[in-house]
């Protein structure tokens, strides 16, 4: 008695090429979700230096412009702030009619988003406050957010 494999009949072609469009266009779906998810998590920006080194062709365009606010520069109430964001070797007037969240103060990191105009002011339409990576844990009966740092 001899025992033989089962012969499979073979897959025809077009249902193996309509399995494979079809895995295709779920690994599709699954990249483009998680890229555009981290994507718009991710806060990309240029620092002044890089800005202005783009010359003209940064006139106009939207953008994100990161640094620290510059020490004594802040001035005008928050619906009509204007600043200087420093990368410690170019500075950039920034303007804007959007109030900032309450921990934006001088000497802080911070992203504005807007157009940089043809006088050289930054036109901001939001500004963001950058968090400090560093944890400090609170002592003991302390509130979280009444931190000496402002926290």
């Amino acid at each position: 008695m001899t025992l033989a494999r089962p012969v499979q009949a073979p897959v025809p072609p077009r249902r193996r090429w309509g399995l494979l469009l079809g895995v295709a266009a779920v690994i599709g779906v699954i990249a483009w979700l998680a890229f555009s998810g981290i994507g718009n998590a991710l806060v990309y920006y240029q620092t002044p230096s890089e800005l202005l080194a783009r010359g003209g062709e940064a006139i106009g365009r939207q953008v994100r412009l990161g640094g620290l606010v510059k020490v004594g520069s802040v001035s005008g109430p928050a619906t009509d702030l204007t600043f200087v964001v420093t990368d410690g070797t170019t500075e950039i007037t920034v303007h804007s009619t959007s109030a900032p969240t309450s921990t934006f103060r001088e000497g802080v990191g911070a992203v504005v988003e807007g157009r940089l105009t043809s006088e050289g002011v930054f036109e901001a339409s939001r500004v963001i406050v950058k968090h400090d990576e560093n944890y400090v844990v609170p002592t003991e009966g302390q509130v979280p957010s009444h931190l000496p740092d402002g926290g």
